[in-house]
């Protein structure tokens, strides 16, 4: 009976060192990268939409302080309302990081939100009285730091999807790629518009 009892220990004692030995053997040759790559790229994309959100809870206070002084540029500060309203409403979730034609959406809308925030801001230059105002002024600084922040974030999340889109193409990891992760597509480049490595200059 021990005898049997000792078979049955040494049996199970070799299929969790086997368990192990499988276990170590796929962390080690990539199996897990390609999984954790796409997670840190979801998170970097994460990063982008909250800085743009963040941008965005600005504005209407911005607006607000501009109208305050120059409500006669009625035009312009329309044009800040409106390309909020459609920045905000252009939403990309991390499943539709694979269509480049949602990301090009997402980017044109913010784009046309920074057109006219730039021209807002170029009016604020005809109302001495507003560029002293204290809460502007608070706001040019809030806006100049989330301008900086949206261009790391925006770096970020194209430096994580360039070594996601790579582990999909390059040995080892492509093994995994054409087989176990057969269905994970190469993500859409945040394609960065010209000039745009370097914020916005805010000037008042």
């Amino acid at each position: 009976m021990s005898r049997i009892m000792n078979r049955i220990i040494v049996a199970r004692i070799g299929l969790v060192v086997a368990l192990l030995g499988i276990a170590l053997t796929v962390s080690g040759c990539g199996y897990n990268t390609i999984p954790t790559l796409e997670e840190q790229a979801k998170a970097r994309w994460s990063d982008v939409q909250n800085q743009y959100q963040r941008r965005a809870d600005l504005i209407p206070n911005l607006v607000a302080t501009v109208q305050g002084y120059a409500a006669q540029e009625k035009s312009v500060l329309t044009a800040v309302v409106e390309a909020r309203a459609k920045a905000t409403q252009v939403k990309v979730d991390v499943s539709d990081l694979t269509d480049p034609a949602k990301i090009k959406a997402f980017q044109d809308a913010q784009n046309q939100l920074t057109g006219a925030l730039g021209r807002l801001l170029a009016v604020s230059e005809n109302y001495p009285d507003l560029k002293s105002n204290a809460n502007f002024l608070a706001l040019q600084s809030q806006l100049e730091g989330t301008e900086n922040r949206i261009a790391v974030a925006r770096r970020d999340y194209i430096d994580a999807v360039r070594v996601y889109n790579t582990a999909l193409r390059t040995f080892p990891t492509l093994i995994w790629a054409k087989t176990f992760f057969a269905g994970n597509k190469p993500m859409a480049e945040f394609t960065a518009s010209e000039g745009s490595e370097k914020p916005p200059q805010v000037k008042f």
